[in-house]
């Protein structure tokens, strides 16, 4: 595995290995592995970063359950100042060995139930690196937009640069000419 693929922290679970009882997983960053995470993240800082899963086998394969909780800095999209977020975050994945059966004859039916909220994901080998899930739950709890309690870019006192309301404003004058000529 290159360095650049290299997992920010050990979390890999041998299915082979797992007791049937199960066994549990605990992540707690170090100083390093936090900035790690906040520049893989694209983020200001990740003060905290603690993960706790149960992992147990389910159909050759198996089931990764807990939560995230994590304490990070964003820079703000109105004034880039830093703006604190904390993550509390439900885990629940299984992974399946991928299917080693011969792909389904073309025209034959294939169930989909559209109604499950979570397909499994499909595994190669004996091991499933639990990092990925566990920072995919911090990207996708990140607020997308954060900004500082009531801030908005009206703030910022910005004027338009050249004609006044830009493109639409043209658009709208084109529409009133044509209402004009008639």
């Amino acid at each position: 595995m290159s360095e650049k693929n290299a997992p920010l922290f050990d979390a890999v679970v041998r299915i082979d290995k797992l007791p049937a009882s199960g066994r549990s997983v605990s992540i707690d960053a170090d100083a390093a592995t936090r900035a790690a995470i906040a520049e893989a993240m694209n983020i200001l800082s990740v003060e905290q970063f603690v993960a706790k899963l149960t992992v147990v086998p389910l159909r050759g394969g198996l089931r990764a359950q807990g939560r995230l909780e994590a304490r990070v800095t964003q820079a703000s999209v109105v004034t880039q100042s830093p703006v604190s977020q904390t993550v509390s975050e439900e885990i629940d994945r299984v992974f399946l060995p991928a299917g080693r059966d011969k792909p389904a004859a073309p025209g034959s039916e294939i169930y989909v139930d559209l109604e499950d909220d979570d397909f499994p994901d499909h595994i190669e080998g004996p091991e499933v690196d639990l990092s990925a899930l566990v920072l995919e739950t911090l990207a996708l709890a990140l607020d997308p937009y954060p900004r500082l309690e009531g801030e908005s870019l009206t703030d910022l006192d910005l004027k338009p640069e050249g004609p006044e309301g830009g493109a639409f404003a043209k658009l709208a004058a084109l529409k009133r000419d044509d209402g004009e000529k008639s």
